[in-house]
């Protein structure tokens, strides 16, 4: 199993490209399996996730090929509409092809998804909505059996915005017949970057990036090609690296406009950010300030940044509180930061921050993405060299991030199957 080993005390300074959004990535290369021919996607992150989507769609019967960061899928000849428990298990997002599957082939056969222990994730939300839509749909033997000779427009309230089951009810949605809306959809950049391909394949949707989404059904989609749009949560994990190790870091491609909160709040704990003609530039001269912060769905501050945010809270002069109001499982890295230090104490969905002046290295585990990418951050503000295990779950949602972290001037270096290479 990989470990990570950093050595702390670095000031992070340099600039790094921002890559393309795991979270967009994914749910467009499922997307393609609604037209058939070849369709194209540009600024693919090498990330592990993405092969497995791969490897989802090829199960399927789709071709995928793969040339730097641009991935072809020809989706002419789908020969199954199985997604198998031992590539699904692994990454929960493959839930979405459950959509297009049903909009192409009328049939769909989904394991039930795995993915990070964050907490409680029910597909509930997409079940019913499909099934507003026409879809029989019903469980066996760990697996969602769902068919649907003809999807037919339908208006969805969704109890909650969730990302998952907003993009699963648009992929279906525009292949249905007759009108569908969906009103409290998910508002992420990322919703809006999948109703942009889908635009192109020839779909009729108003309302992206709104909580309420119209889906006017067409009878035929062509395949087409599409740039990925730069991964925010990326973009947040290394300006808030950069506010956390007191750094000067210039993030090309970022963008402010996805990232508003979490920027405010970089902003309170002192930090000078910028826009400039490659992205943002992020500058932290002092300890940082404690801050409150809330998680909330988009344009609120995302679940995901709620440990790195609090990783970077560990050091910073004063108290913080956060509150999870997203996953109720998502404090479970709290133990790994405080084998390091961290004076941090959690009850219920908040938690209290003390920062301290300085961590020291420690033995800990990557617990999910996102806890281990909030490790790697403790580890750059830590005495020592800090040993993170489990460094496989931030293989699944980083591309590049022992290089990037060089480019920035900190030592890090990967031990695999006792061989150590950097």
């Amino acid at each position: 199993m990989d470990r990570l080993l950093v050595t702390g005390g670095a000031r992070l300074s340099g600039s790094i490209p921002i890559s393309g959004a795991k979270n967009s990535a994914l749910k467009l290369m499922a997307a393609s399996l609604l037209a058939p021919g070849e369709s194209v996607l540009s600024n693919v992150p090498h990330i592990l996730d993405c092969r497995l989507m791969g490897e989802v769609l090829e199960h399927l019967g789709a071709g995928v090929a793969w040339n730097g960061s641009s991935v072809s899928i020809d989706a002419t000849t789908l020969a199954s509409e199985e997604a198998p428990y031992e590539l699904v298990r692994q990454m929960r997002a493959s839930i979405v092809v459950l959509g297009p599957l049903l909009a192409r082939r009328g049939r769909a056969q989904v394991a039930m998804p795995g993915g990070d222990a964050i907490g409680s994730r029910p597909i509930d939300l997409h079940v019913r909505g499909l099934q507003k839509m026409g879809a029989e749909i019903h469980s066996e033997h760990g697996f969602l059996l769902a068919t649907a000779p003809e999807l037919r427009g339908a208006a969805i309230t969704l109890d909650y915005p969730s990302v998952g089951a907003t993009e699963n009810l648009l992929m279906a949605a525009v292949a249905a017949r007759g009108t569908t809306v969906i009103d409290n959809a998910a508002r992420e950049p990322e919703i809006t970057d999948l109703a942009a391909f889908l635009t192109q394949m020839g779909a009729r949707i108003g309302g992206a990036g709104t909580s309420t989404l119209e889906i006017d059904g067409v009878d035929s989609f062509a395949p087409a090609g599409h740039t990925v749009v730069a991964d925010r949560i990326e973009t947040g994990t290394w300006a808030m690296a950069a506010v956390a190790t007191r750094g000067d870091v210039e993030l090309l491609g970022g963008r402010q406009d996805h990232l508003e909160i979490p920027l405010t709040k970089l902003a309170d704990a002192g930090a000078a950010i910028e826009v400039t003609d490659g992205g943002l530039r992020i500058r932290q001269e002092d300890r940082p300030r404690a801050v409150d912060f809330v998680t909330l769905p988009y344009p609120g501050l995302a679940t995901d940044f709620q440990p790195i945010l609090m990783s970077t809270l560990a050091t910073a002069a004063g108290t913080s509180i956060a509150t999870e109001n997203v996953f109720e499982s998502r404090f479970l890295y709290v133990d790994e930061l405080r084998r390091m230090g961290a004076d941090i104490r959690t009850e219920g969905h908040h938690a209290v921050i003390r920062g301290v002046d300085r961590l020291s290295a420690a033995p800990v585990r990557a617990l999910d993405i996102r806890a281990g990418a909030a490790m790697v951050i403790a580890a750059l503000c830590a005495e020592g060299v800090t040993e993170i295990s489990d460094m496989h779950h931030v293989d699944r949602g980083y591309e590049d991030f022992e290089a990037k972290l060089a480019a920035l001037g900190a030592t890090a270096v990967r031990e695999h199957a006792g061989s150590v290479f950097p």
